[in-house]
């Protein structure tokens, strides 16, 4: 499943950084994508997809409550998930990683949100 957010070369990245991850490598890649609700306050950066269930992405979750983590999420719960206003997820054309994703986690664990 590609998720409508997701272009195909991203999820190919997706792919290769959950399979390095698979294969045991000690790995902290840089997010590859950024998701986020137009209107709502929830934001992930994606930076895996599970080799053997593509439809499984590892993270950081940033659901507007104030506790970012780092986990796993249903790439179909993602495609279902709307804001205030009714309005899916979008995918940031805009964002460019500049940092592997723990940099991402310890930024947002200290500041209670995700600042990319």
């Amino acid at each position: 499943m590609i998720a409508p957010f997701m272009l195909p070369a991203e999820r190919e990245r997706l792919l290769a950084n959950g399979r390095a991850s698979a294969m045991g490598e000690d790995i902290d890649p840089v997010p590859v994508v950024k998701l986020f609700t137009p209107d709502a306050n929830a934001t992930w950066l994606l930076s895996e997809l599970d080799p053997d269930d593509p439809g499984i992405a590892f993270g950081l979750c940033d659901l507007g409550l104030g506790a970012p983590e780092l986990g796993y999420i249903a790439l179909a719960e993602l495609a279902g998930v709307r804001g205030f206003l009714g309005l899916p997820i979008e995918r940031d054309e805009h964002f460019r990683p500049d940092k592997p994703l723990s940099a991402y986690a310890a930024t947002a664990r200290a500041q209670g949100r995700i600042i990319a």
